[in-house]
């Protein structure tokens, strides 16, 4: 078990960010497809991947991939893959499926067969009939993909989006992996200033923080390999340790954040504080239409909110003019936004978008405009 197989999924349009994380992790071999990342690994590498990739949803354990046009054929290959490797004897464990174009088009089927599977083979292994289910959990999934069967073990428990430290939001939140892939995504290095005019519960800017302090994003969250035999505790607790002691403790930063709402300003500061950024974002109750930049070469990253109702379209085009108005002849400021409103390049007049990525918010479609600036004199 020296050598191993890791999947970290991912939202669509997200595939080459994650890659980025994934090498900057140290892994040579990876191998990039649609939703995913795979990459070689070994045991030890299982925390270190849960508590640093910052845009990934998973990190699932590759436990075999094979052809599969009959059940037969799901059930005899599932069987004769190692799962007592992992799985202990008082192990609970539970099957959840997709199927997507492929012959076995019920999930529902193509997990009980991989449930039975399973037990047969522990059950030969570990010369038993009867399990407790006692000991920790394991969720392994099911994915037919074109007559392909994935076979795989979620390491992480909950979402990798799940950080720890979002004690409020508001409607239609941003998830916290894809704010942190808004950041990756745009010119901002620690040394810059970075705006968020309508901020929310401040989601954007704390993960900037936190890329910009290199805290791991999983560092105050569990994650349900840590639980397995098989790793052990000592893995997690050296990985954490390590994570520890790269954060940045002093340096400065120029972060801003902005909102009409003081219940989200507030929502802001408690989550920044949770997350052990507070002292680097300062947070501030203001009208985006009394906001005024009298500063150049910065950034700009926004996820307005989306104008879904007849009423709220006068509202949204308010939104518009004021960013267009405040931002529209500072060639030397970088603005990213990100919206569901395919209107939005139309209202904001410096310029056609250099570029736009469709990126999901969850199941909602939504684009991220770019607009780069000029480069900071050195």
């Amino acid at each position: 078990m020296s050598e191993i197989t890791l999947i970290a999924t991912t939202s669509f349009g997200l595939e080459a960010v994650v890659r980025r994380e994934v090498q900057r992790l140290g892994f040579d071999d990876v191998r990039v497809s649609e939703g995913k990342v795979e990459f070689r690994a070994t045991p030890e590498d299982i925390p270190k991947a849960n508590l640093w990739l910052r845009s990934a949803d998973r990190v699932l354990l590759k436990m075999g991939e094979f052809p599969a046009l009959t059940f037969d054929e799901l059930f005899e290959q599932t069987k004769a893959l190692p799962w007592e490797d992992w799985i202990t004897q008082d192990g609970e464990f539970r099957v959840t499926g997709k199927a997507v174009k492929s012959t076995l088009g019920s999930v529902r089927a193509c997990q009980s067969i991989v449930k039975k599977a399973v037990v047969e083979r522990l059950k030969r292994v570990y010369k038993t009939s009867w399990f407790a289910e006692t000991g920790a959990e394991y969720t392994i999934q099911i994915a037919m993909l074109k007559d392909v069967a994935t076979l795989t073990i979620d390491t992480s428990g909950s979402g990798l989006n799940k950080r720890g430290y979002r004690v409020q939001t508001g409607a239609a939140a941003l998830r916290e992996t894809l704010a942190a892939a808004l950041v990756q995504l745009s010119f901002w290095n620690k040394d810059r200033l970075l705006i968020d005019p309508m901020c929310g519960s401040g989601t954007i800017l704390i993960e900037a923080a936190m890329i910009g302090r290199n805290i791991a994003p999983g560092l105050k969250r569990p994650f349900a390999a840590q639980e397995w035999p098989a790793l052990g505790q000592d893995m997690w607790r050296e990985e954490r340790a390590a994570a520890r002691e790269v954060i940045l403790q002093d340096h400065e930063f120029e972060i801003f954040g902005y909102d009409i709402d003081e219940q989200m300003i507030d929502a802001g500061k408690a989550n920044a504080k949770r997350a052990a950024v507070a002292k680097n974002i300062h947070f501030e109750q203001k009208d985006i239409q009394d906001l005024w930049i009298d500063r150049q070469y910065g950034v700009v990253i926004s996820n307005p909110p989306y104008g879904k109702k007849t009423g709220e379209f006068k509202e949204m085009n308010q939104i518009y003019i004021a960013l267009n108005k405040m931002f529209h002849k500072k060639k030397g400021w970088s603005i990213y936004i990100l919206t569901a409103d395919k209107i939005f390049p139309k209202y904001f007049k410096r310029s056609w978008p250099d570029r736009v990525r469709k990126l999901y918010n969850g199941v909602i479609e939504v684009q991220y405009y770019q607009y780069f600036g000029e480069r900071p004199p050195p």
